[in-house]
């Protein structure tokens, strides 16, 4: 037999209108009555029905996530379906769903965040990556949606919700761990500088360099390889003129990609350190360094800054800023805070 809302208001001895107040969490209810109701929905394991609580609310209790125009990296990088589980973790425990919506371009995108706003299906969007001058935290923050971004906004990064790593810094002490090891021709393999990750990483990297006396060379950088093969074929190219000792990559994928290069040709004394923590990093052969970024927590964090906004909850700070690990991978395993 279905429990229905007279049957917790019988066993709360409370009005059904109170009952459907306490589901909407109106003010107007105090703390004990909220506290008794709830008892009560929990002993008889009630569940509201979402769209009743979403007509009390005037809220969908759903999140859109917008899925970036480069499906290709999608599936080859795990960061994006370590983030979504710290999203769908986080959003669950607060009783949100979660509506993904996959682009095939930046136009997509945009189109993807008007529809949303305009069929009023989500209460919030999520977006998974920051680009310099992006439309569509543009169009959102211009429309005053609620939005989070994965990453640094530069244009809104003081108005938008984000969560981001120290990138510049953790690939600072990335390069400069290189260095002390006695590296020091070290290449630099990442992604479009479009999207502000990988253009914080190439300043922590030029950081670095300056910071320990080395100059930046320009044929030593290559800025645009977001995947395991294209990193391979711009290593393969790298090799013809010169050899590096040493590689940093903005993932791991990327970082394995030139890595792998280098074992092709025989090149076995050569350092390589990724970004992201995969199981690639760990369980190939060799094993890579890597830098953790706690991208479940980064997912999490979002999740949770964006529905605290929703619910007009009052927030410390408009971001988030998540620690990350470096860790560095021998004969042993060793991991220190960055």
């Amino acid at each position: 037999m279905q429990v229905t809302i007279k049957d917790v208001a019988k066993m709360a001895g409370v009005a059904p209108s109170t009952v459907s107040r306490v589901i909407a969490d109106s003010p107007k209810i105090s703390d004990a009555t909220k506290k008794i109701v709830e008892k009560a929905m929990k002993e008889l394991n009630y569940q509201p029905n979402i769209i009743a609580r979403s007509l009390a609310n005037r809220k969908t209790y759903t999140l859109g996530l917008i899925l970036p125009s480069n499906t290709e990296e999608i599936f080859e990088n795990p960061f994006f379906i370590q983030a979504m589980r710290g999203l769908s973790k986080y959003a669950q425990q607060k009783g949100y769903y979660i509506m993904y919506n996959y682009c095939h371009s930046i136009e997509d995108e945009l189109k993807t965040a008007e529809t949303f706003i305009r069929s009023k299906w989500v209460d919030g969007i999520i977006l998974l990556t920051s680009r310099i001058e992006d439309p569509c935290v543009h169009y959102l923050m211009e429309n005053k949606h609620q939005v989070v971004v994965i990453g640094r906004p530069e244009d809104y990064k003081d108005k938008a919700l984000w969560v981001d790593n120290d990138n510049v810094r953790a690939m600072y002490e990335v390069v400069c761990s290189l260095i002390r090891d006695g590296h020091k021709k070290i290449a630099f393999f990442g992604g479009e500088q479009q999207f502000t990750v990988n253009r914080h990483r190439l300043r922590g990297y030029k950081n670095a360099l300056e910071d320990n006396g080395l100059i930046y060379d320009e044929n030593l950088v290559f800025e645009n390889e977001p995947t395991e093969i294209k990193a391979f074929k711009s290593m393969e190219l790298l090799l013809k003129t010169q050899t590096p000792d040493a590689i940093v990559g903005t993932d791991d994928t990327v970082a394995y990609g030139a890595f792998n290069a280098a074992l092709a040709h025989h090149i076995k004394d050569i350092a390589a350190v990724g970004f992201n923590n995969t199981p690639m990093a760990m369980y190939k052969t060799p094993s890579l360094s890597t830098v953790d970024i706690n991208a479940e927590l980064l997912g999490s964090e979002a999740a949770r800054l964006l529905i605290s906004r929703i619910e007009n909850e009052e927030l410390d700070s408009n971001y988030s800023i998540v620690e990350s690990d470096y860790i560095e991978r021998s004969s042993t395993l060793d991991s220190r805070r960055v």
